[in-house]
């Protein structure tokens, strides 16, 4: 049996167009040294902080636009490696043969995005939205003006039906259920204690002031080590809060809208943490896992942003529920327990690897069986955390354009675009060796992000 080479698709002239040249690539910010992380496990999915260039001018300013697909971004010169943490150099912009033959500019042309613009809300504007129509034009990626991105997302993850005649209902309803969410399970239990007597107290009609130690009900007791005490539950929360507290911290540090001292800042992070709070405690089977909150950020950035100020005021309700509906697509992943499952990421990682020896064997080939470099290695990150660390934000919400609009779930998009992530760089892999290709990997180079969609869907058939 003969070995596949490269495709046939590969050499398609549809592939390349005449070669421009470009101005040099702005340089290179380096961050500040970080810990090495852990080795890919459940406990630490967040192997490298988050990399964006703000394009704000104030940290005051409640909305900003993402930052531009072409500013440098910079990276931890620690990756989490099967020997250990190697350690990088400062990236420079070097290009794969085959992703250079193209432009490198990921900017859609201006006459086009603002056809895009017209019929996402031609389509917006009907009594009834045709979910496959959207889809499409959804998947080519959706402009970032007039909050369109903010309404398709919410129909595409299902939080928004069809009928746009329920909507003020509908929204109505979730919204309420999100405010009753918080008052129950953000409380302290000294709140809830208090509560209760005070209930109690208007009931008997008198008022017993402080109740002595033989009177406190043994589940509202602060030492109390029952599976109903609201203290011992309380206790067992804290580690939990206190891990949600750092990470929210720790995301995406570099942009205004998520770090700084401003109040803005500071109520973004905060709706950020009650979210992934009242998530753990309503899903006591998967609770918080490190990494949710890089999940969490795009979806609650567009919502924040939508020029519709009803939207914005509701951000965190509207986000809460579609990162529940994106999370049930890949939940999965973070769970432990099903690691070695038909379900768990070993099982995903390796539908990658069987996809990518399908198209491109002997890119397979040589990274699996030559250099033996474990999927693993890289593909954990890139699948758990939907490609969050391997671009820029702006990147990012075009690729989650045409992730959230495949009709079955963003996780076979996923493997097709993880597998067009390897394909674009095959002559630098081919020609690399073990631990050069997993450098490259683990540190994936700025492409243009259209091609790699085009390629991914190519991987279809």
């Amino acid at each position: 049996m003969v070995n596949k080479r490269v495709p046939e698709w590969l050499n398609s002239s549809m592939w390349s167009s005449p070669t421009t040249s470009h101005p040099p690539p702005p340089p290179k910010s380096q961050s500040k040294p970080q810990s090495p992380p852990d080795s890919p496990s459940h406990g630490n999915h967040t192997s490298k902080p988050p990399s964006v260039a703000s394009s704000e001018s104030s940290a005051n300013e409640p909305r900003e636009s993402p930052p531009s697909p072409g500013l440098a971004t910079a990276r931890s010169p620690f990756k989490s490696g099967p020997a250990g943490p190697v350690q990088t150099v400062q990236r420079t912009e070097v290009r794969d043969p085959v992703v250079s033959s193209g432009s490198s500019d990921n900017e859609i042309s201006p006459r086009e995005d603002a056809s895009r613009q017209a019929q996402l809300l031609q389509e917006l504007s009907k009594k009834t939205i045709n979910m496959g129509e959207l889809q499409r034009l959804a998947s080519l990626g959706i402009p970032d003006g007039a909050g369109i991105r903010s309404t398709v997302w919410k129909l595409l993850l299902g939080y928004l039906p069809r009928d746009k005649g329920v909507w003020p209902s509908e929204l109505a309803k979730k919204r309420s259920q999100y405010k009753n969410f918080k008052e129950d399970l953000l409380k302290n239990p000294s709140e809830i204690t208090r509560k209760s007597e005070e209930s109690t107290s208007s009931q008997n009609g008198e008022d017993k002031g402080l109740l002595s130690r033989s009177e406190i009900p043994e589940g509202e007791h602060p030492l109390s080590l029952g599976e109903t005490s609201v203290w011992n539950q309380f206790f067992q929360d804290t580690e939990i809060i206190e891990q949600i507290d750092r990470d929210v911290k720790r995301t995406h540090p570099d942009m205004h809208f998520f770090s700084g001292d401003s109040a803005s800042a500071k109520a973004n992070q905060e709706a950020l943490k009650n979210i992934l709070i009242i998530y753990a405690k309503l899903n006591p089977g998967i609770r918080y896992v490190q990494g949710m909150n890089e999940i969490l950020a795009p979806l609650f950035y567009v919502f924040k942003n939508d020029p519709n100020e009803d939207f914005v005021v509701n951000a965190e309700a509207d986000t809460f529920f579609c990162f529940v509906e994106l999370l049930s697509s890949c939940r999965d992943n973070f769970c432990k327990q099903l690691d070695n499952s038909v379900v768990g990421i070993r099982s995903t990682i390796s539908k990658m690897s069987q996809l990518l020896k399908h198209h491109d064997e002997e890119l397979w080939r040589h990274l699996e069986l030559t250099t033996k470099v474990n999927p693993q290695f890289y593909a954990f990150r890139w699948i758990t955390l939907l490609l969050t660390q391997e671009f820029n934000f702006a990147d990012i919400l075009h690729i989650w354009d045409t992730l959230l609009s495949d009709p079955e779930g963003p996780q076979e998009t996923l493997l097709r675009v993880c597998c067009a992530m390897l394909i674009l760089v095959r002559r630098r892999l081919l020609a690399g060796d073990f631990t050069a290709n997993l450098k490259l990997l683990q540190s994936y180079p700025s492409t243009n992000i259209s091609h790699l969609l085009y390629v991914a869907n190519k991987l279809r058939s």
